[in-house]
C-alpha cells in the first residue's frame, strides 16, 4: 500500500460528495473548522497553565 495518487484521490472526492450531497459538505467542513480551533485553544490555555504550575513550583 503506497502513496496515494491524484486518482486515488478523485475517487474518495466522488464517493464523499456521493454519500453526503454538495450541501451537506460545507457543514461537515464547518464543524470540523470550529472543532479544530476549540482543541488548539485547549492545547494553548493547558500549555500555559503548565507554565504557570511550573513556576509556582520552582518558587
Amino acid at each position: 500500500m503506497g502513496r496515494f495518487g491524484v486518482t486515488e484521490i478523485l475517487v474518495i472526492l466522488a464517493v464523499v460528495l456521493l454519500l453526503f450531497g454538495g450541501k451537506k459538505i460545507p457543514e461537515l467542513m464547518k464543524g470540523l473548522g470550529s472543532g479544530l480551533k476549540e482543541f488548539k485553544n485547549a492545547a494553548k490555555d493547558d500549555a500555559a497553565t503548565d507554565k504557570k504550575e511550573d513556576k509556582e513550583e520552582t518558587k
